[in-house]
C-alpha cells in the first residue's frame, strides 16, 4: 500500500501488558501511528471520537461491553473507521458474529507481529483480512456452504464478491463497464433475494460461499 500517509490505530484491550506490547511493536513501523490505548470499550469510544482513527484494533473479550457488541458502537459512532478484531479464539461463531456486526478483519493473538501489521495495512486499504487459523475455520464452513446454491445469477455473484471485498458502486461500475445505477439495482436485488439488509451480511455470505477469499 501507499506509505505516504500514515495509518492511525487505536488499541482497545483490557490487558495492560498486551496494550503495551502492541504499542511497542506498532510504533517501530513508520507508517503506523498509534493514537491511543484503552482498557475498556467506553474509554475506547471516547478516545475514538477525539482521535478519529483509521482502525480500531479491538480485543473480543472485554469487560462490561463485549468486543462483538462494541463493533456496532464503533461503526455507528465512526462510520469511516475500520474495526479489526484481535482474539485468542478461532471459534466460528465468534468469527461469524464479528463479520455480521461489521468487523473488517479478525486475527488471532498468537500470530507473528508481521501479520498484525499486514492485517492493519490490508484493512486500511479497504479490504478484509483473516489470519491463517481463522481462514481455516472459514474454509471448513465454505465446504458446507458451497453445497448450498445461492439463488442469484452469475453476474450477481460477481457483483456480490466485489461488494464484499469493499469496492464501491462506482468502482464496480467502472470495472464491469456498467452504470452506477445498474450496480445499485443489483445490490438491492441481491439483498432482497438473500434476505439481507447490510453490507456486513453480504460479506459474511460471500466468505461462507467461497466468493471472497480470506487474505
Amino acid at each position: 500500500m501507499n506509505n505516504d500517509r500514515s495509518i492511525s490505530v487505536l488499541l482497545v484491550d483490557n490487558h495492560p501488558l498486551v496494550l503495551e506490547g502492541l504499542r511497542a511493536v506498532l510504533e517501530t513501523y513508520e507508517h503506523i501511528r498509534v493514537v491511543g490505548t484503552a482498557g475498556g470499550v467506553t474509554q475506547g469510544l471516547e478516545l475514538a471520537a477525539v482521535e478519529m482513527p483509521d482502525i480500531v484494533l479491538l480485543d473480543i473479550n472485554m469487560p462490561k461491553i463485549s468486543g462483538i457488541d462494541a463493533i456496532e458502537l464503533f461503526r455507528s459512532a465512526l462510520p469511516s473507521t475500520k474495526v479489526l478484531m484481535l482474539s485468542m479464539h478461532d471459534n466460528r461463531e465468534y468469527i461469524s458474529a464479528s463479520i455480521l456486526r461489521g468487523a473488517t478483519g479478525y486475527i488471532l493473538k498468537d500470530v507473528p507481529n508481521e501479520e498484525i501489521v499486514a492485517a492493519i495495512e490490508t484493512v486500511a486499504a479497504g479490504r478484509t483480512y483473516f489470519s491463517t487459523g481463522v481462514s481455516d475455520v472459514l474454509l471448513q464452513r465454505q465446504q458446507k456452504a458451497k453445497n448450498e446454491l445461492l439463488p442469484i445469477t452469475p453476474r450477481e455473484r460477481e457483483i456480490l464478491a466485489l461488494l464484499a471485498a469493499g469496492h464501491s458502486n462506482r468502482a464496480i461500475a467502472g470495472q464491469l463497464d456498467l452504470s452506477v445505477g445498474t450496480i445499485e439495482t443489483h445490490r438491492k436485488t441481491i439483498k432482497r433475494k438473500l434476505g439481507l439488509s447490510t453490507t456486513a451480511e453480504l460479506t459474511r455470505i460471500a466468505i461462507e460461499h467461497g466468493l471472497l477469499e480470506a487474505d
